[in-house]
């Protein structure tokens, strides 16, 4: 008797907690990109009047999808405890935007609108490219292990979100603390709050207000929420079509940065939902790239300038229980505050180090889903995965100023740097072939390094023929050192003909 259909709810208590964390991680990255903007001399009415608007509308799309592939999967498996996928634009690509494609537009140009025009079309390009990514997508996820890619996400969680962020909780020592405490209860322990309020808007709440008592948030923020109030409507508009002409007319080198850090956002996407399968949600990882390609694009033609991913906050709201109903208050309250001017405001009044602990939450979910998920003999691979995206912070934090910054560590940090997403995956790769001695599995994807290697997606600054040719025999050293395992392995596997020797005969 097949059973009866189950209700999967619009929203539940849960959904509070995955929204705030959803919702001020999309925040501090609108901040980031208004402040950055700001501080390169783009007008505050582009800002706050076309790219934020645009980045909104990506969000909103994007969230508004996934809630209803959340649906489709509840009705499917007839379960109500699917959480749907977050969505929003990735950091690491956030700021190779900001300061690959913006800035070198803005010098180029010496005109802040143009500038924008062309970021728009780069924006517009990548995500057409993510969406042509999307029909080899399933191929790519099953050819690479769970672990390389796992123990990327994990480099990532480790240093963009959970290690950047409790640097940030610590800059309000007391509030930073206090509210990492209520996090580490409420949201690891399980502990329910007083009054059962939702454990990340308690947090908020207590971490807020301390932070106003104890003066080390002072009243001029509050003035200073409100200076840029208003209505901004969410109007497309032609400057992807401007821009692409401007483009391809005398930047292309421009180009050089949208396709590597598309194929990075490409494999970020396959990574989350690769890590949410292992939760116990399982989506179309070809639909999840496409629809982030067409999120992207949309948010171009409506003035944004970022492209947009499947999180990597999702794991999170899985532990915290989400369903669907985060996302889609998510994106209705992402078009709201940004129409209306308010995401400024919410930002300046709530201070970095009170929302920071729940981002910490976030990480620490992902770090420990990269190892639960994954048999223990493949914890190494995880673990150099993981390595690589040390060098990147590094590399986004002081962008071309790195190699300067670092000479006196190592010159290896910049070109670590450089790919670190495909250089994570496949020395994982590698790991868990060589774990398993497959060992011929682990040359072919050596020499795939040394073919990314060649062409600058690795190790290099740009796209060129022979980009890094030190890491490309590298890499080919390596794989020629696994083919003498393979063939040592398949000569010792081999019996050996014995020639029978006839019995002496006897005199």
């Amino acid at each position: 008797m097949a059973a009866s259909p189950v209700h999967y709810p619009w929203y539940k208590k849960e959904d509070t907690d995955a929204f705030f964390a959803l919702f001020q991680n999309n925040i501090a990255n609108f901040v980031i990109i208004a402040i950055t903007m700001l501080g390169m001399g783009f007008p505050s009415s582009l800002v706050f009047g076309q790219v934020l608007p645009g980045a909104a509308v990506a969000v909103m799309v994007g969230n508004f999808y996934y809630a209803w592939t959340a649906a489709r999967l509840a009705k499917k498996e007839n379960r109500t405890d699917v959480t749907a996928l977050s969505y929003g634009i990735s950091t690491p690509v956030m700021f190779v935007f900001l300061f690959g494609v913006l800035l070198p537009a803005k010098q180029l140009t010496g005109d802040a609108e143009l500038a924008w025009k062309v970021a728009v079309a780069a924006c517009f390009i990548s995500g057409a490219i993510e969406a042509a990514v999307s029909l080899v997508g399933r191929w790519v996820q099953y050819h690479l292990p769970r672990a390389a890619m796992l123990g990327a996400v994990a480099g990532v969680a480790l240093t963009f979100i959970a290690g950047e962020m409790l640097f940030k909780t610590l800059e309000m020592p007391v509030v930073g603390l206090l509210v990492l405490a209520i996090i580490i209860v409420g949201l690891v322990a399980r502990v329910s709050m007083p009054f059962r309020i939702p454990t990340s808007l308690f947090a908020i709440i207590i971490g807020t207000a301390l932070a106003y008592l104890i003066g080390d948030a002072g009243g001029e923020r509050f003035s200073d929420a409100f200076t840029h109030l208003g209505f901004y409507p969410l109007v497309p508009n032609m400057a992807w079509f401007e821009g692409l002409g401007l483009l391809f007319t005398g930047m292309l080198a421009v180009l050089t940065v949208v396709l590597p850090i598309t194929l990075y956002n490409a494999i970020e996407t396959m990574n989350n939902v690769e890590a949410m399968e292992a939760a116990g949600d399982k989506y179309d990882v070809r639909e999840c790239q496409a629809v982030d390609g067409a999120g992207t694009m949309i948010g171009a033609l409506f003035g944004g300038v970022f492209p947009t991913t499947v999180y990597i906050a999702t794991v999170g709201a899985k532990w915290m229980g989400a369903g669907r109903g985060y996302s889609i208050l998510n994106g209705a309250v992402y078009a709201i505050a940004t129409m209306f001017g308010l995401i400024a405001a919410l930002a300046a009044i709530i201070p970095v180090s009170v929302v920071a602990p729940i981002l910490v939450f976030v990480g620490m979910s992902m770090i420990a889903t990269a190892f639960q998920t994954n048999d223990t003999r493949y914890y190494p691979a995880v673990a150099l995965a993981m390595l690589p995206y040390f060098a990147n912070y590094v590399m986004t934090r002081f962008n071309r100023g790195a190699g300067d910054v670092v000479a006196d560590i190592s010159s290896g940090i910049v070109a670590m740097g450089q790919g670190a997403m495909f250089m994570a995956i496949f020395l994982g790769a590698m790991t868990v072939s060589v774990i398993d001695h497959q060992f011929r599995r682990a040359a072919v994807f050596a020499a795939i390094a040394a073919g990314f290697s060649f062409v600058g997606l690795m190790h290099a600054p740009e796209l060129a023929v022979n980009a890094a040719w030190d890491f490309t025999l590298g890499y080919l050293v390596m794989g020629a050192l696994f083919l003498y395992f393979a063939w040592q392995q398949e000569t010792l596997a081999t019996p050996r003909s014995v020639i029978a020797t006839p019995p002496p005969s006897a005199d």
